[in-house]
C-alpha cells in the first residue's frame, strides 16, 4: 500500500469526515490528509477533484480512489484484520451496526446536525428521532452484550470500524444533551475522552467557519464540547 491520503470536510460539522480518520488512526496507519472547507463556494470543484461523487470523505491510495466511509473502512480491513472483530459471530454483528447507521436514522441527522465544537440547547428531537435515539442506544446494548470480562470499552472490546462509524452519533448526543440509559451514557463518555477524538475535537474548536444551517439550537459553550 503506497501513502494514503484522506481528503475531509470540516471537522466541526463533517461526521462522514471523522468515520475513516479516526479508524485510521486506531489502526496506527500513516496518512496524509486533504481537508476542504464545505462552506466554501468552489468545495463542490474541490472535491470533485478527488472523489467521483462529489462528496467526502475519499481515501486515495495511489491511482486506487475509495469514496463513501464504509467503503473505506472495508477496504482497509483487506489490509488490517482488526478493522473487524475477530469472531465471525461478532464480524457479522459488528458489520451488520456499521450498515445499519450508514444507511440509517435520517430524522436524527437531519434534526441533530453534526456539530463538534459547541454543545447547543433548545433542540427537541421528533418523535421519529426520538424511535431512532432508541434503536440506536438498543444496537449498542446488543453489541456490548458480547463483551467479556475486560476486554475493553468499545461495542466489541477493541475498538473496531463498528466505533468509527457510531462515533459520531455518540457525539451529537453529548452536543445536544440527549438523555441515555447509563450504559449508553458510558460509552457516549468512552467515545469523547478517545485521545483521537479529542485531537478531531480540538482542531474543530480552532477553525472559525460557520455554516449557519448546522448551528440548532443555542450554543451552550465551546469549553464544553471537550
Amino acid at each position: 500500500m503506497s501513502t494514503l491520503t484522506l481528503v475531509t470536510g470540516n471537522k466541526t460539522y463533517s461526521s462522514w469526515s471523522l468515520r475513516p480518520w479516526l479508524l485510521l488512526k486506531h489502526l496506527g496507519v500513516e496518512f496524509h490528509e486533504i481537508s476542504v472547507p464545505l462552506h466554501a463556494p468552489d468545495a463542490t470543484g474541490q472535491i470533485t477533484r478527488y472523489s467521483p461523487s462529489g462528496r467526502v470523505p475519499v481515501l486515495l491510495d495511489g491511482n486506487q480512489v475509495i469514496w463513501e466511509s464504509l467503503a473505506i473502512g472495508e477496504y482497509l480491513a483487506e489490509r488490517y484484520p482488526t478493522v473487524w472483530p475477530a469472531e465471525a459471530h461478532r464480524r457479522a454483528l459488528a458489520r451488520s451496526a456499521a450498515n445499519e447507521m450508514h444507511a440509517g436514522f435520517t430524522a436524527l441527522r437531519e434534526e441533530l446536525p453534526f456539530n463538534c465544537r459547541t454543545r447547543r440547547s433548545g433542540v427537541m428531537p421528533s418523535h421519529v428521532a426520538q424511535a431512532e435515539i432508541g434503536r440506536i442506544v438498543a444496537l449498542w446494548k446488543t453489541c456490548r452484550q458480547t463483551v467479556h470480562g475486560e476486554e475493553g470499552p468499545w461495542l466489541f472490546g477493541c475498538f473496531t470500524c463498528a466505533d468509527a462509524m457510531f462515533a459520531p452519533v455518540a457525539l451529537r448526543f453529548h452536543t445536544y444533551g440527549v438523555a441515555l440509559p447509563e450504559e449508553a451514557k458510558i460509552y457516549v463518555d468512552t467515545v469523547r475522552q478517545d485521545h483521537h477524538v479529542q485531537t478531531w475535537i480540538q482542531a474543530a474548536c480552532a477553525e472559525t467557519a460557520a455554516i449557519p444551517e448546522e448551528e440548532r439550537g443555542k450554543p451552550v459553550g465551546e469549553n464544553d464540547a471537550m
